[in-house]
């Protein structure tokens, strides 16, 4: 291994910070050197958010330094981290819906001028090439609001890029971009390594991590318990410093037979999106929906919850015609809906988790059952009792819930429907940007529900989740189920195969 360079471009030493009476970093530590890319690992509520935020600016250590090129350096607000060369992407995407492509890469940032106005035209021939090096395809005049969760990724991507960052700071990147636009990142962030700019890598994807990554650093309960690089970083060794001891891996259980349908879908389309879709859901399953991104697996969520309106098709519960008219008319009919943006479709951050939890289960905390007001005593019982079975996180049911890690703003998004108990419930995602010990207890919760009778419908972009948790997986492609996976052919390799053998067909027709 080369010696490293002397001076580190940002090094954070006994970095301490709390919120009232939780400590979110105690002697935490991090050293990123000049055109390393550095991987920063941890469980959910491990402290790396915090870490992250107190280098953009957005919030103050109570202890530890901060230097930059060996300079102490006090940042005290986003725009200062920018002048100091760090760029951050965070894990929720930042872009304004009803601007366009080129003014949401942009946002934010110096623009040049032509007699006092914005010269759009010269900027975007300037950004021309970062464009097409990141792979954005969308018209650059077209509105933000009508692209893919990946297309917005690219966006931020390409918005770091135009800044000529010295440190971009990347978290949980790869979350919502497919195979072929991970391949694509990776190329880009070794580009930036090569040409000296220094890549912050942030993800619960382990295999990125060994791929990308020359350092590690491990943060626990707010500490860094490790630095791992050459021989010493392995996935065994990333794990046990994560959670501190060895990971349980259970078996999948299989309590009963599934029970008879409760969901039948036949010929539900709704174009571009959704060609034809068809399927029984029964009592007590685990049905995943698999297939890349923008296959139009969460296109078809929105159809059986009722957030759009099919052209074609249709559905019944327990053999009734069902055609909900509005996500209230399928929350009626029995279902529940775990999106996958929970920050942006899921929670109201500045809303406390009691809150958060009672949001489309009202009834059992009224007052009375004549008065339509809500009991507090309630809430907060319903709200402490669901914290508990699902061991959220949280100094209280008051805290807000904007400020809870990733893996538990997710618990209380499922905690949501347990009180309700919906016949069925669609789970979008749902260990999406998870940490190891926190996407355990979520399958955990996920086969309890089965088991208790529970239909589950689990769309996931990882092949890996699905043959664990999953009695029966359905993989889509090009808005068509093109294949059912169970029992011994129900495997990873078959899942990826089926997610690309229905394009490699269509590209050779």
């Amino acid at each position: 291994m080369a010696v490293p360079p002397a001076v580190p471009f940002v090094a954070a030493s006994a970095i301490g910070k709390s919120y009232g009476g939780a400590q979110a970093l105690r002697d935490a530590a991090l050293c990123v050197l000049p055109g390393e890319v550095h991987g920063l690992v941890g469980a959910n509520g491990a402290g790396k958010s915090t870490l992250i935020r107190i280098l953009a600016g957005l919030t103050q250590p109570d202890t530890g330094e901060i230097a930059i090129e060996g300079r102490p350096a006090r940042i005290a607000s986003p725009h200062e981290a920018s002048g100091l060369g760090m760029s951050f992407i965070h894990q929720e995407l930042a872009f304004v819906p009803d601007m366009t492509v080129l003014e949401n890469i942009m946002l934010g940032l110096p623009k040049k001028t032509r007699l006092g106005l914005v010269d759009w035209a010269a900027i975007q021939r300037d950004v021309a090439p970062i464009v097409e090096r990141v792979g954005i395809t969308a018209p650059l005049d077209a509105p933000a609001k009508r692209l893919s969760t990946a297309e917005n990724w690219l966006i931020s991507i390409a918005r770091a890029l135009v800044w000529k960052a010295r440190l971009i700071v990347m978290d949980e990147p790869t979350a919502s971009l497919s195979a072929g636009e991970c391949r694509k990142l990776f190329s880009i962030i070794r580009g930036l390594s090569a040409s000296g700019v220094a890549v912050l890598y942030v993800s619960h994807r382990l295999d990125e991590i060994l791929d990308l990554c020359g350092r590690v650093t491990v943060l626990r309960d707010g500490r860094s318990v490790a630095v791992l690089d050459g021989p010493e970083l392995t996935r065994r060794r990333l794990v046990q410093a994560i959670v501190g001891g060895a990971v349980e891996h259970l078996p999948k259980a299989r309590d009963a037979a599934p029970g008879e349908v409760i969901l039948s879908v036949r010929g539900l389309r709704r174009l571009p999106r959704v060609a034809e879709a068809s399927f029984d859901l029964r009592r007590g399953e685990v049905l995943g929906l698999g297939g890349l991104v923008g296959a139009g697996r969460s296109e078809l969520a929105r159809l059986l919850y009722g957030a759009d309106r099919p052209d074609a098709g249709g559905m019944t519960i327990e053999g009734r015609p069902f055609a909900p008219r509005s996500p209230a008319g399928a929350v009626r009919a029995g279902l529940g809906l775990v999106p996958e943006e929970r920050r942006m479709e899921g929670l109201l951050l500045g809303k406390s988790i009691a809150f958060n939890l009672s949001l489309g289960n009202l009834t059992p905390l009224l007052a009375s059952p004549v008065l339509p007001f809500i009991s507090p005593r309630k809430r907060a019982r319903l709200a402490q009792a669901t914290i508990h079975d699902l061991s959220i996180k949280a100094r209280s049911p008051e805290q807000p819930v904007g400020r809870l890690s990733g893996g538990n703003q997710q618990k209380v998004v499922i905690g949501r429907w347990l009180r309700s108990k919906p016949k069925i419930l669609i789970l979008d995602e749902p260990t999406r940007g998870v940490d190891i010990g926190a996407r355990g207890e979520i399958h955990r919760l996920i086969r309890a529900l089965a088991r208790d009778g529970m239909a589950v419908l689990v769309i996931s972009s990882e092949p890996d989740e699905l043959p664990d948790l999953c009695d029966r997986v359905l993989v889509m492609a090009e808005g068509r189920i093109v294949r059912e996976l169970a029992g011994a052919g129900l495997t990873r390799s078959a899942i990826i195969e089926a997610s690309y053998a229905a394009t490699e067909e269509r590209v050779s027709a």
